[in-house]
């Protein structure tokens, strides 16, 4: 009977929820319909039924993310957004900024421009409307009995007279039989209009197979422009001065023999920094103690290393493909990076975990927070670089603090 009893009062709230949620933009239109009666003239109601429409619009996609997050916290059941994100903007060598549609002046206009093009032509946008307009009368519909009961029950016992009562009666058991039920029907019909098409997932895929193929060409391009620049301003140029001293000191060995041998030693000197500046190089490529002792110890040097004081929990040594363990341990060192320049962090935790889905990486710290992912920035970067694996990253970053940033990589070699 308890059990019963928490499940309709449960079960009541949360079809009153839905039936809130799903009426917000019919009360958009009842409200342009009431402006239009109130001015008594039809050519007046003009207005209001632009506002409606653009309403309808910025609502359709809050409105939706609403029912997907009662979905999953009530249910379970995770249905993606399915939402096209953002590409970069480059400027060019004209000085114009180009979005993938278009040129721009500024890259203000060109990410405006951008997001509007996207929206407009995201299949998911026109999911959103179709979604809005159906769930009044089917999940709000349905989600309204146990409210519309208690409402009867309210006005039949507040009315003296058996027929009353009765209503009130029936009214109430209504209510209390189809609350634990009425707000059931939202699973299904969120799945069904929410999720993506079968075409629609495939030609969204395709789209982020080609985004993220475009992104791994810029990086790989920009990732051997940095290292020809560094070769040619750092070793290449110690080689090269290592060449001039062993040749000076070649001429200068007869006549004058210290001077040649304070040549060889600053010559010994500079293939030893050389050296060095080689081997941060190839550790920025590919870090050897990522190949020799795996992830788990690799991101517990990088603990080490951090001005951070980083804690590290891991489950059990994790065995991975190499890119995945790379993709993974840069991740991480970004994110360390940004908690002491940007948070100001002191603590961090760091904590590797596998799971039925793969694994999951979480790094919380202290800073201040106010972390977002822009287009573009550091975070899309690693949020791009997981992708290619199909993996996710998620971050949440209040005013003040903590930052907790969550990755995911779906993998079987574990």
């Amino acid at each position: 009977m308890r059990q019963w009893v928490a499940s309709a009062c449960a079960g009541f709230v949360r079809a009153c929820v839905l039936v809130v949620v799903s009426m917000l933009v019919p009360a958009v239109w009842a409200a342009a319909v009431a402006l239009t009666i109130w001015w008594g003239s039809p050519w007046a109601g003009i207005a209001p039924f632009i506002w409606a429409v653009i309403g309808t619009f910025a609502l359709s996609r809050p409105v939706c993310r609403i029912f997907r997050a009662l979905v999953a916290k009530w249910t379970g059941t995770a249905i993606p957004a399915g939402y096209r994100q953002a590409g970069p903007v480059t400027r060019m060598s004209t000085g114009y900024w180009w979005n993938g549609f278009s040129y721009s002046r500024s890259s203000r206009d060109a990410r405006q421009d951008q997001r509007l093009r996207i929206r407009w032509r995201d299949p998911a946008t026109w999911r959103d409307l179709r979604f809005t307009v159906l769930a009044p009368v089917t999940v709000g519909l349905l989600a309204a009995v146990p409210p519309a009961g208690v409402v009867a029950a309210v006005l039949g016992f507040s009315h003296p007279g058996l027929p009353a009562r009765l209503i009130g009666v029936l009214g109430l058991a209504v209510a209390i039989a189809s609350a634990p039920y009425a707000w059931r029907p939202v699973e299904p019909v969120a799945a069904r209009f929410l999720r993506a098409s079968p075409a629609m997932a495939l030609a969204d895929r395709v789209d982020e197979l080609t985004a993220q193929r475009a992104d791994t060409t810029i990086a790989q391009a920009a990732e051997i422009r940095r290292i020809e620049r560094d070769l040619h301003d750092g070793a290449q140029a110690r080689l090269v001065a290592l060449g001039l001293s062993l040749a000076t000191a070649e001429k200068l060995m007869e006549t004058d023999p210290e001077q040649a041998k304070a040549l060889l030693r600053e010559a010994r000197a500079g293939a030893t920094t050389s050296l060095t500046e080689l081997r941060e190089l190839v550790q920025g490529i590919n870090p050897p103690v990522l190949n020799e002792r795996g992830l788990v110890d690799a991101v517990r040097a990088l603990a080490l290393d951090s001005p951070l004081e980083a804690a590290v929990h891991a489950d059990a040594p994790l065995s991975l493909d190499p890119p995945i363990e790379t993709a993974v341990y840069f991740g991480i060192a970004e994110l360390l990076t940004n908690a002491v320049k940007h948070a100001h962090a002191t603590r961090a935790r760091i904590s590797l975990a596998r799971d039925e889905t793969g694994l999951v990486v979480e790094v919380e710290d202290n800073g201040r927070g106010g972390a977002e992912v822009h287009s573009g920035g550091g975070l899309d970067g690693l949020r791009r670089r997981l992708a290619v694996f199909d993996g996710t990253f998620e971050i949440t970053s209040p005013a003040g603090g903590p930052t907790r940033a969550r990755m995911m990589v779906p993998c079987e070699s574990l």
